[in-house]
């Protein structure tokens, strides 16, 4: 690997998960991401633009799956600049910014293959419910925003929160 991993809490730190659900994880990002190098080639080919199959040409500074999924992973874990992501996969910023581009799609795919991405859009109160079946407690983090009020007053009556001022009064 490109980066020495010492023990499972470093594994922890640097991408979230344990060795052993790294490990879990790599055989189907190891597969989804030949079948999607496979359809790039394909159709690569089908346009003209392609000659050289998947795998030819210079090896990159991630040559496994493994490293692959490490870098991809450290990225979400720890949100790195490009500059500081590629000094530790010992690239380019401009590197790193492809691999992450290039890989992100990858890892996302995984994940929706083996079902463990959270459900973010419900049509219906009731299909939010049903997500929710078994769950006890429920936070939501939420940001109160200033809202520039119409100058219309229909307009502005639609919108009004109750409140009376965005700051708060020191009485």
């Amino acid at each position: 690997m490109v980066m020495a991993i010492r023990d499972d809490r470093q594994m922890r730190a640097l991408t979230g998960l344990s060795q052993k659900q790294f490990a879990a994880l790599l055989p189907a990002f190891a597969a989804t991401y030949e079948e999607m190098r496979w359809i790039a080639y394909e159709t690569g080919v089908a346009e003209g633009k392609r000659v050289r199959k998947p795998g030819a040409g210079q090896k990159g500074k991630l040559p496994t799956p493994g490293d692959k999924l490490l870098f991809v992973l450290y990225y979400y874990k720890t949100y790195p600049t490009f500059d500081v992501l590629g000094t530790q996969f010992d690239m380019a910023r401009s590197k790193a910014n492809e691999n992450l581009h290039r890989l992100s799609p990858v890892l996302h795919e995984t994940l929706a293959r083996l079902g463990v991405l959270p459900h973010r859009q419900f049509e219906t109160p009731d299909e939010f419910k049903a997500a929710l079946q078994g769950i006890d407690q429920l936070l939501i983090d939420v940001t109160e925003r200033v809202y520039r009020r119409s100058q219309d007053d229909e307009t502005q009556r639609e919108h009004y929160s109750g409140k009376k001022s965005a700051i708060p009064s020191r009485t």
